[in-house]
């Protein structure tokens, strides 16, 4: 069977031969036929709100917060129509701040930024970069239900119209993307995303794929979020083409609940029964772009992998593990998934991508996991704790060897676009 795996830019064939192969795909939604209009409608129309230009004074200072390039949401396409919308209600260019909500991850470059956003709003309105380790840009909101001290960007927190916008997709410990993410982790101070993102946090068995109430880290990101009084939220579903399905416009709560519903209708699929192979993508470009991010693919796959099973990831790792963050740092030091699990669940232990390798470690204590990518060496595979997969035909039939010739393979050829779980 020929099947189509999304990885870097442009995809990637091949081949997988055996009898018993299940392949699960989110159920395609085609994409709306008018994206700006179709924006433009939400925005006048809102969920349990007013109109966005009604909330809008001449003279307000206005912050748009929109997501890095890590993640898949279309801002060229979005923020023009939203643009367009402010500036109907009499604000001028110069008041209108686009905030690129980066969390821990590194800051763009001007090229990477006119790629995300358009040339256009680069050149016109300001556009600055959150940067969680700079004190003199955070402002101390207090403590949060959980103990957690929350520091939240200034210039955010200043505006008297603060929009969030992002796309919803579930994630892999927070339930849902989208919503209240776009303040916490986005426009957090270093030590909130390390508080938010825990070893107990990650730990507890409902901070995963799908969950919102109820999932400690994502109740915390709503608790803050709220606590910063948003304006407004302008989310929207995407297909396997990038092509917008749904937009969720509004009040932040309700506008984010009816985007969960509406992207766990296709992207969530049951299995009656788990498989003793899966092989995963990270949805590709620009979303398996490092290894650390490509986690979450491995993670969708570890839904339905037998316990003892292989799990295989296709991944292009354009930027490498990437360099940046202290990923590879924690897996070397270490020096496996049992060392690093026992290294971040020390008292007190506190360190960046602490929430990352905790959650590869605890997959490996599941699964194997073999890695295929060009972005890669084979050490820097080996060095991260996987098996480096040079070609999956071989790869197959070594573990055909190991779970025998009628072991079950399943394919999620959109990796983490689809969510795998056992029920009915």
């Amino acid at each position: 069977m020929e099947i189509e795996l999304a990885y870097g830019r442009e995809g990637l064939r091949t081949v997988v031969s055996h009898e018993y192969i299940d392949v699960i795909r989110p159920e395609f939604v085609p994409g709306l036929p008018d994206e700006s209009s179709a924006i433009r409608d939400h925005i006048r129309s809102p969920i349990s709100t007013q109109p966005l230009r009604d909330q809008i004074e001449s003279n307000d200072k206005v912050v748009i917060v929109h997501t890095d390039i890590t993640r898949a949401t279309p801002n060229s396409r979005i923020l023009p129509v939203l643009i367009e919308e402010i500036l109907s209600s009499g604000v001028s260019t110069s008041n209108i701040t686009l905030l690129n909500g980066l969390g821990t991850h590194r800051p763009q470059t001007d090229q990477e930024l006119r790629g995300m956003l358009g040339d256009e709003i680069v050149d016109k309105y300001r556009c600055i970069q959150h940067n969680c380790f700079d004190e003199s840009e955070l402002v101390y909101l207090g403590k949060t239900s959980y103990g957690s001290d929350v520091r939240i960007n200034k210039t955010y927190l200043d505006a008297d119209v603060k929009i969030l916008t992002g796309f919803i997709e579930p994630h892999f410990f927070a339930g849902f993307s989208g919503g209240p993410k776009a303040v916490l982790p986005s426009l957090a101070g270093s030590e909130s995303v390390f508080t938010n993102h825990s070893f107990g946090m990650i730990a507890d068995p409902n901070s995963t794929w799908g969950i919102t109430y109820g999932n400690p880290i994502w109740e915390e990101m709503l608790e803050v979020a709220l606590k910063t009084n948003p304006t407004f939220l302008l989310n929207v579903a995407l297909n396997t083409r990038k092509e917008i399905t749904g937009i969720f416009a509004g009040d932040l709560v309700e506008s984010h609940r009816k985007g969960c519903e509406f992207v766990r209708q296709t992207a969530m699929v049951a299995v009656e029964t788990p498989f003793d192979i899966v092989i995963t993508t990270n949805s590709g470009y620009p979303l398996d772009q490092n290894l650390y991010q490509s986690i979450k693919g491995i993670s969708a796959a570890n839904q339905i992998v037998k316990k003892g099973g292989t799990i295989i990831l296709y991944t292009a790792c354009e930027d490498g593990l990437p360099d940046h963050g202290r990923y590879a740092e924690l897996l070397m030091k270490g020096k496996s998934p049992e060392g690093v699990l026992a290294l971040v669940s020390q008292p007190g232990f506190s360190a960046h991508d602490q929430w990352q390798v905790q959650i590869q470690a605890q997959i490996q204590q599941h699964a194997n996991v073999h890695v295929f990518s060009d972005g890669l060496s084979e050490q820097q595979i080996i060095d991260a704790h996987f098996v480096p997969c040079l070609n999956l035909e071989d790869t197959l039939i070594n573990l055909l060897k190991i779970y025998g010739s009628d072991a079950r393979i399943c394919v999620l050829p959109e990796g983490p676009l689809t969510i795998p779980y056992i029920g009915h």
